[in-house]
């Protein structure tokens, strides 16, 4: 077996992995990634594309802000439709002018592959067989397997960022973890379309007949959601159906508008709710989603994983440069103040807005008045608005 050494190895090659790696090697710590997938693979998974001010100052810090800026939307608002009412939330003018960036999950995982690349960083890609060891110590290591060699990577640290299936969180004793899950009995059904969008701004709408999302990854294409059931098939959805159902959730005067094309991608996300404390385990620190899950509604994933990087780096340039362990002691406590108010808000984004199968009459009408009193209320948007761009880290 092969040996090497690292100051940090990262477990996942995903948005949280190669920023973390990234924002390490500029600062003269060493890491190596190890990534289960094809390099193909990774940059063709298609994921969100609302990014918080916080993620944008971070791409930019690790060197990637110059195609983000160039080809992102910045958006100072976003709509919420009920039925056939149109009600537009001010991001700018209910924060101070603050904004979101659209910006497709796979094209900042493209920069930073290319940015790691530049910047001669270590990434194996279709690694098989990881599995982390002596994570009570001080000196913990990976055994992995890179084109057919056995190899161990000695580290200081590793950094779990292999999403909710990855090796990290199964390295954890069950007696040391603890979990809280939701599971929603139902599903979003998506689409990509080479189409313009039918609104500059984001469009959540909620319906009689269930919720909807128009978003854009730009002024050409167009990423559509309508809710389904949770055992719904895509083989069940032609396009002209998704077209047809999400026309129906729509303001008229919005469906009328709607642009539609044939897909070239399509799928069914199922909703959940996650959240593994704590998020350090000795040696080893877990990152976005090996430690948290969120419903897309509230646009938090790839946010909340940023927030996780900010912290886990904050506390390794402590550690490393000033040999100063408090932050990084500290890192599971301050992300996961973090994380369960952006869980609270997916949850409560996604429970007003979406229609709920088991829900009794007594329910769906408490749901409808939530609606209706953030939508009337300055105070309630205000505070709508303020998780929506971000909280402060």
């Amino acid at each position: 077996m092969k040996t090497i050494s690292t100051q940090v190895c990262i477990i996942g090659a995903g948005p949280s992995g190669l920023m973390l790696g990234q924002l390490l090697n500029d600062i003269g710590i060493d890491t190596i990634i190890v990534e289960r997938a094809s390099l193909d693979h990774v940059l063709s998974r298609v994921r969100a594309g609302v990014l918080e001010q916080g993620a944008v100052r971070l791409l930019e810090r690790a060197g990637v802000g110059g195609r983000m800026h160039g080809e992102g939307l910045v958006h100072e608002g976003f709509a919420i439709t009920c039925e056939d009412e149109i009600h537009r939330i001010d991001l700018a003018g209910l924060t101070g002018g603050q904004s979101v960036m659209v910006y497709g999950q796979t094209e900042v995982t493209r920069d930073l592959v290319d940015r790691r690349a530049e910047t001669s960083g270590v990434t194996h890609y279709e690694v098989e067989a990881v599995e982390l060891h002596d994570l009570d110590g001080d000196r913990p290591y990976v055994t992995c397997r890179v084109e057919g060699e056995e190899l161990r990577i000695d580290c200081r640290f590793i950094a779990g960022c292999d999403g909710f299936h990855g090796a990290s969180r199964r390295a954890v004793p069950e007696s040391a973890i603890r979990t809280f899950e939701k599971v929603y009995p139902f599903g979003w059904l998506g689409i990509l379309s080479d189409v313009p969008p039918v609104s500059h701004e984001l469009i959540y709408a909620s319906h009689s007949r269930g919720f909807a999302l128009c978003s854009m990854r730009s002024m050409t294409r167009s990423r559509y959601y309508i809710q389904c059931n949770a055992g719904d098939s895509i083989d069940a959805w032609s396009d002209d159906q998704f077209w047809s159902e999400l026309r129906r959730r729509l303001p008229p005067e919005i469906g009328e508008q709607l642009t539609t094309g044939p897909s070239f991608e399509k799928s069914i996300a199922p909703l959940r709710s996650f959240v593994a404390e704590p998020m350090r385990f000795g040696s080893l620190f877990l990152v976005g989603d090996a430690a948290h899950i969120v419903p897309p509604t509230g646009a938090k994933g790839l946010n909340l994983a940023a927030s996780d990087v900010h912290y886990l780096f904050e506390g390794l340039q402590a550690y490393f440069g000033d040999s100063d362990s408090e932050l990084l002691n500290a890192y599971s406590e301050r992300a996961l103040a973090r994380v369960w108010r952006a869980v609270r808000f997916s949850w409560w984004m996604t429970t007003m807005l979406h229609r709920f199968p088991d829900h009794a009459p007594f329910e769906r009408r408490i749901l409808e008045t939530e609606l209706a009193y953030t939508l009337e209320s300055d105070a309630a948007k205000s505070a709508l608005a303020e998780n929506y761009v971000g909280l402060p880290y």
